[in-house]
């Protein structure tokens, strides 16, 4: 049991034990106790719930589009800076990010590089010698040392501290860092395009809605108080 319930059955007990036993003041802080929960709790109820009759009630889920824009600027405006891109690119004083090229190169295809080479070849004054010793298929079995041999070097190469300043200054030109911003822009709209009224609204109450569960505690709580106030004046 969550303590916006607890807290409504308390005062509901309350309520109850002062009306069996005639108890005005029970009964008067228990009345009270319940009217301060149960509204605070029809009141965080109503922000995620659309409730039939009462005017801007599911608040959250019928301002879905202004929460996404929110979220977009936020991203653009508070994380993806110029600056910040340009400090995630080494371009602060602090140590220079590893850019982690080898995985990317360890996934490029560079058949298209060998057949370009066996073209070379085959165009070249070797070409004709190239039909003594098998022609084309000779050089076949150089397919597998030439890939291996072309992504070591690469891999080498984007280790290079000269390489690596070469591509950050390419990279934090104001055109090519515009482009960066729009395709992380884009990222982030397709991604939030994704998400739909009934998760933005599961991702907020989890979220706020248990740090919202001590207003109906608390709600209970002065609720009883102010009862218990208005029964010892009204002695």
């Amino acid at each position: 049991m969550n303590k916006s319930m607890l807290t409504n059955l308390l005062a509901l007990i309350l309520l109850l034990g002062g009306a069996f036993f005639n108890q005005a003041l029970i009964l008067n802080m228990g009345l009270f106790a319940l009217a301060g929960a149960l509204t605070n709790w029809i009141a965080i109820h109503m922000l995620f719930e659309k409730v039939p009759g009462f005017y801007g009630s599911g608040v959250i889920p019928a301002r879905f589009e202004e929460f996404k824009a929110g979220i977009r600027h936020l991203m653009m405006s508070q994380f993806f800076t110029d600056e910040n891109i340009d400090r995630f690119l080494g371009g602060g004083n602090g140590p220079q990010p590893d850019l982690h090229l080898a995985p990317v190169i360890e996934k490029v295809d560079f058949s298209p590089a060998f057949d370009a080479l066996v073209i070379v070849i085959k165009e070249s004054s070797f070409g004709g010698m190239l039909g003594f010793v098998g022609g084309e298929a000779a050089l076949v079995p150089l397919k597998e040392p030439f890939v291996k041999t072309m992504k070591k070097s690469l891999i080498q190469m984007t280790k290079d501290e000269v390489f690596l300043a070469n591509l950050r200054q390419e990279i934090e030109q104001p055109d090519v860092m515009a482009d960066i911003k729009k395709q992380i822009e884009e990222i982030i709209e397709k991604r939030l395009n994704e998400l739909t009224p009934q998760i933005v609204k599961g991702i907020i109450q989890d979220m706020i809605k248990q740090h919202l569960g001590w207003l109906v505690v608390w709600g209970g709580v002065f609720g009883g108080l102010i009862g218990l106030i208005a029964a010892l004046l009204t002695v």
